[in-house]
């Protein structure tokens, strides 16, 4: 008789993650790894039985951009990413790590100035960690119900060796982050992050940044950006700075939510052309995509990066004053930024209000603001930041949904949700992301066959974070799997009400343990930090 397995889900259709042809076999779970089983398994003795008779069973889903650094305190169970199939997903995203930051005054402020993006919640203090390591104990001490795998920011690196300012990085700072980064990938760390539209990691160089790639690189490890947007044209010069950066880091470079914009002056093809070109070149360079229309981030983005230099307090000052605010309203008539009517301002949708008196605009437009106070559109936008102390959050529209198709359908793109969880409406990329690609882009639209969306959103994240044993269903690899129905899955998220669960995945498995069952969370928690070089 053989072992019995703790799990064992059968008859159903195995995408092993490859990408190659689904095939009729078992899955078997024993402690926290797996184990392929082919024909009959009605003798296999199994403590749980699965019956996946008509449905898919693929490995677990990888998100490769998650703002859910502090807020998984709150929630560790985690249902808006576990119950679309997420079992790992990738933090410390666009340079605003919380770790390493041995200062804890700077911690304090970085919070503080990233309330809007990455929440503030109360049950991640006390903000007791400075090293990498220490903060990655805490996220383990935690148990949540998803992996996580954690991307040194560029903006902690700046903070710990040069503060706040809008300051050119010397030798001796590039050689101290240097080591940081160093120390940090020897903790856990995956590789680096940076996020240039946001201070203080926006004020590196191309060159700052290509040296801290290269010391990523020989450590296993690779560059994840959020690309300089402001950059040349606007265009195509961002993405072509973060290859430039890979090129002279000689390491991985990945584009995260690569997508064109209806107001980019091209279409998606020079932009897919930049990674097909350099790829051709023999450069690794990835990207992924969120499947949705709207985009998220802090409203303070808004506001030109020199207003935010120094940390927060000195960015509410400035805000106040009267000379700064004409500055302000100056730089963005140059840029050609709409004040009324449709566009950038009156399309921002405001979230995580706290303050009192002010919790009845939470879900307003930024527009319908200012049309209700009568008042100057940068005066009302400095006074609402004010007022909130900087947290507000924003959706706003994001990918052009005619040309989103084209990065989806692209062999070397992969799912990052850049999934935010503040505000009482977030983008729908937070609960629906992974189920609209299976639904809208494969289901119904056919732009790329179902093996091929499965492997973008398993073994090649897998590969491009190093993960050894995840990402496919093969003999000894960790037990994570998604069962899913190929029929009914879709996303149940809109902009109207986005928090709302997908349909049509049944189970979800996470280091052999059943997070979810039936399509509801079993309490479980069995998520761990992936520590690489572990």
């Amino acid at each position: 008789m053989p072992e019995s397995f703790d799990l064992l889900i059968e008859g159903g259709t195995v995408l092993d993650g490859s990408g190659e042809a689904g095939f009729a076999a078992s899955v078997g779970v024993r402690g926290d790894r797996l184990e392929i089983v082919s024909g009959d398994v009605a003798e296999v003795p199994a403590q749980l039985r699965i019956d996946a008779g008509g449905l898919i069973v693929a490995p677990g889903f990888i998100d490769l951009h998650s703002h859910s650094g502090l807020m998984i305190f709150a929630d560790p169970r985690h249902e808006p990413k576990v119950r679309q199939g997420v079992t790992t997903e990738v933090i410390g995203v666009d340079g605003l790590s919380y770790a390493p930051i041995p200062d804890h005054g700077d911690l304090e402020a970085l919070v503080r100035m990233n309330a809007g993006l990455d929440g503030a919640p109360p049950e991640a203090r006390p903000y007791d960690w400075s090293s990498v390591e220490s903060y990655l104990d805490r996220l383990d001490a935690l148990h949540p119900s998803v992996n996580l795998a954690y991307l040194v920011g560029n903006s902690a690196l700046r903070l710990a060796a040069m503060g706040w300012d809008e300051l050119e990085a010397m030798d001796r700072d590039v050689a101290n982050m240097r080591a940081m980064l160093r120390e940090a990938m020897e903790q856990g760390a995956i590789g680096l992050s940076s996020g240039l539209d946001y201070p203080p990691g926006a004020y590196a160089s191309t060159e700052e940044l290509a040296a801290l790639t290269s010391e990523a690189a020989a450590s296993g490890g690779f560059y994840h950006t959020h690309v300089r947007y402001e950059l040349g044209d606007r265009y195509l010069d961002p993405f072509r700075e973060a290859i430039e950066i890979g090129r002279r880091g000689q390491g991985a470079a990945h584009i995260t939510h690569f997508y064109h914009r209806q107001s980019h002056p091209g279409g998606p093809e020079p932009m897919l052309a930049l990674v097909d070109d350099a790829r051709a070149e023999g450069l690794d360079v990835t990207f992924d995509t969120y499947p949705s229309e709207w985009a998220s981030t802090r409203l303070l983005i808004m506001i030109p990066p020199w207003v935010q230099a120094g940390g927060p307090q000195p960015t509410l000052e400035r805000l106040a004053d009267a000379g700064v605010r004409d500055r302000i309203r100056r730089e963005l008539a140059g840029r050609g930024v709409l004040f009324a009517g449709s566009g950038a301002w009156a399309d921002v949708r405001l979230g995580a209000f706290a303050s009192p008196e002010l919790l009845r605009l939470e879900g307003w437009t930024l527009g319908e603001v200012i049309a209700e106070r009568g008042d100057d559109p940068v005066d009302v936008l400095c006074d609402l930041l004010i007022a909130e102390d900087l947290r507000i959050n924003q959706v706003t529209p994001g990918p052009w949904s005619e040309t989103l198709p084209a990065f989806i359908a692209h062999p070397v793109g992969m799912i990052g949700t850049d999934s935010t969880f503040v505000g009482e409406r977030p983008s729908p990329r937070t609960y629906g992301s992974f189920p609209r690609v299976l639904g809208q882009f494969v289901r119904e639209a056919a732009l790329l066959s179902l093996e091929e969306a499965v492997r973008s959103m398993t073994s090649a994240p897998a590969a491009r974070l190093g993960l050894r044993d995840r990402g496919r269903l093969a003999n000894g690899y960790a037990a994570d799997v998604v069962v899913f129905d190929p029929d009914g899955i879709r996303s149940s998220a809109t902009y109207e009400d986005p928090c709302r669960f997908p349909d049509g995945i049944s189970h979800v498995v996470v280091n052999g343990q059943l997070v979810v069952d039936d399509g509801e969370h079993t309490g479980a928690r069995p998520g761990r930090v992936l520590r690489s070089g572990r």
